[in-house]
């Protein structure tokens, strides 16, 4: 299996199946908006699994830990932030 962190909007889910549909030898994909992760387990290789997404017109490159450290964290603070007037902090 192969994870991609793709930037995504609703709408290019829709596009990242059909550039991965073209390949052979993919199994499943699982599609992660909130964490912008992507799932592909096949027998395809990777590299060719992220040519067909970039040349799909979508951001991709391999999820690496520091992704998931990253996805983690804005999870867990997003909920905590608060904007008054101009204050961020």
């Amino acid at each position: 299996s192969v994870e991609l962190k793709v930037e995504m909007v609703g709408i290019h889910e829709k596009r990242l199946r059909k550039c991965l549909s073209k390949l052979k030898g993919i199994e499943k994909v699982e599609v992660d908006a909130n964490s912008q992760k992507v799932v592909v387990t096949g027998y395809a290789h990777r590299n060719k699994i992220l040519k067909a997404v970039r040349r799909g017109g979508l951001k991709a490159d391999f999820w690496s830990a520091q992704n998931e450290l990253l996805s983690t964290y804005a999870s867990a603070s997003y909920g905590s932030l608060r904007f008054n007037n101009f204050n961020l902090f």
